[in-house]
């Protein structure tokens, strides 16, 4: 081949092959929808190149088999930029079968067509040279399909253009760039080669200058690609990852006004028919000045804010987030919202539990020490008393006079093990409440007859005032053992002489149960521990040992009857416990 190199023909391969150069490294650096744009510039660089060869040709045949060539490039660009758009802007369909044969079916007949022109000149109705030009020319009369593939053309370059604005018009301003350079690049070539068409930028008639007008965008549009990264950072993925967050985020610009929001902000925002793009901060949050505080002192920061939403508190957390350049300093602030109530919820219930089993742990410890102190005293004491007995070390008069005290502890002992029966039961197991209907006088006649022996040794008197029966809804045996530890307790720490008055009085829809001794009282501390749960050792008068256990399980049982504990008690005048069980119907 002999070429008869000139400025336009030069400069349009050299510009040709510098787009292609960027397209190739596009192409292997970057990925998905990226590659797609390489492709779009690499097929513009075989159009460029070959139709700079094609200028620098001196004979018909040679043209023609150069214009073989540029109709890779000229058939397919279009459709390479509108794929690209589709792929782009998150199109899930483009590749579906009948998508790709819309798009590339008058592509591939256009080549087809330019391939085969010699038997139906329906793509060009005639081909010569022209030498009115500084150089010989291609002369070309345009057939019928010729306008098809230019209209095709126009269609997928403009549709593809306006995928992307449509896309990309409200977009954050930090992608704007990239947007104002895709559209550009979709646009200009295209009225460019409009003006060609209609003759008003036409300065040799048979020169096509479009294929300058793509390369020069395409120049630019690869190294601004390489330098500034423009794909980086995809609109696409922004919008999709905005739109799925359950976090409400709201951006504003330097000039406090909202640039971008998701659709989770609208259910945090205080003025949900207010936030759309533009608004300002101030009219957004004029209700809510601490969270427009935070956004003003452009510093990151977290505030915790309790609402009210439909009817039910809720708390949110709001941290703002300053958006920083090394270059042009403070450019905007992100607010994120997020609902903490139900996290909130959950520390605490964790915050809960975790004091819950330190007190289990408290306890747990202290049942191993009951059992290897308060148990192991008073029955390694009988057994020694038993063989001392036997050994005739003491006397039988002797024994039985040991046998009134040994009967006193063994009485602490059977309470204090029947504490720990329950208490172990509940804690390793669960206990199985029995709710049933039954006399709650008469368990209280019960337990003031057992109690009483003890309670005369003391010269305490124990009093029963109520009606002959009030029936309750509760499980008994919990019920039997919460009565003998009030009425046990209020024994050990009251004074010889004193009293303890039991009453049982109909309320509503309750019964009122009271235990009130006139012992020694209760401190503040140790009230406090007893409406918190909390175990504690007190020894009685007479130096009865004591476990703990005993308050807690009155509280625990109680509770677990749908019932409620008072305490009332005031130093050295006395203590008042009050139950609240459900009556029965």
């Amino acid at each position: 081949m002999e070429f008869i190199h000139n400025a336009f023909s030069t400069s349009l391969i050299i510009s040709s092959l510098l787009v292609g150069g960027l397209s190739l490294y596009i192409a292997f650096k970057l990925s998905d929808s990226t590659r797609w744009m390489a492709l779009t510039m690499f097929l513009m660089t075989i159009w460029g190149f070959f139709y700079g060869l094609e200028l620098a040709s001196t004979s018909l045949d040679q043209m023609i088999k150069l214009i073989y060539l540029e109709y890779i490039g000229i058939s397919f660009t279009p459709a390479a930029w509108l794929v690209f758009s589709m792929i782009y802007t998150g199109y899930k369909k483009w590749s579906k079968p009948a998508v790709l044969v819309s798009v590339f079916l008058i592509p591939i007949t256009t080549y087809l067509m330019v391939l085969t022109n010699d038997y139906h000149h329906l793509h060009y109705s005639s081909v010569g040279i022209s030498n009115s030009g500084p150089f010989p020319l291609l002369d070309i009369e345009f057939g019928p399909w010729y306008y098809i593939h230019t209209i095709y053309s126009y269609i997928a370059f403009l549709l593809g253009t306006l995928i992307l604005w449509s896309r990309f018009k409200n977009a954050d301003p930090l992608y704007q760039t990239q947007s104002i350079f895709l559209i550009a690049s979709g646009f200009f070539p295209l009225i460019f080669n409009l003006f060609y068409q209609v003759g008003i930028i036409k300065p040799f008639s048979e020169i096509d200058l479009t294929p300058y007008a793509f390369l020069l965008t395409y120049l630019i549009l690869g190294f601004a690609i390489i330098r500034y990264r423009l794909f980086s950072l995809k609109p696409v993925a922004q919008n999709r990852i905005m739109e799925s967050l359950t976090v409400g985020v709201l951006v504003f610009d330097s000039n406090e006004k909202l640039i971008d929001f998701n659709p989770a902000a609208k259910q945090f925002c205080f003025q949900e028919n207010q936030i759309k793009i533009g608004v300002p901060a101030a009219t957004l949050f004029n209700e809510r000045k601490e969270i427009y505080k935070i956004l003003q002192d452009a510093e990151e920061t977290i505030l915790l804010i309790n609402t009210e939403k439909n009817g039910k508190e809720v708390n949110i957390r709001v941290k703002s987030i300053p958006m920083l350049d090394k270059t042009s300093g403070f450019y905007g602030v992100i607010i994120l919202l997020d609902d903490q109530t139900e996290q909130i919820k959950v520390n605490n219930q964790l915050r809960q539990q975790a004091n819950d089993l330190i007190q289990l742990n408290e306890l747990k410890d202290k049942f191993f020490s009951i059992i290897s102190h308060d148990l192991k005293g008073p029955i390694f004491g009988v057994k020694e008393l038993i063989h001392m007995t036997q050994s005739n070390i003491i006397s039988k008069e002797e024994f039985l006079t040991m046998l009134p005290e040994v009967s006193k502890n063994m009485e602490q002992v059977a309470i204090l093990l029947e504490n720990l029966l329950a208490w172990a039961s509940s804690q390793l197991r669960g206990e199985h409440i029995q709710i049933q209907t039954f006399n709650i006088v008469t368990l209280l006649t019960q337990q003031q007859k057992l109690l009483d022996r003890i309670a005369q040794e003391k010269k305490i008197e124990i009093i029963l005032e109520s009606e002959d029966s009030i029936e309750i809804l509760a499980d008994r045996n919990m019920i039997d053992l919460v009565l003998r530890n009030l009425i046990n307790n209020a024994v050990k720490f009251s004074s010889a002489g004193g009293k303890i008055k039991l009453t049982a009085k109909r309320l509503s829809k309750e019964v009122k149960v009271c235990i009130k001794d006139s012992g020694v009282g209760i401190s503040n501390e140790n009230l406090k521990k007893i409406r918190e749960g909390i175990s504690f050792t007190t020894r009685g008068l007479n130096n009865e040992s004591g476990t703990g256990l005993g308050l807690v399980l009155v509280r625990e049982y109680v509770k677990k009857n749908n019932g409620k504990l008072e305490v009332d008690s005031i130093l050295g005048e006395g203590t008042t416990f009050c139950l609240y069980l459900p009556l029965s119907n």
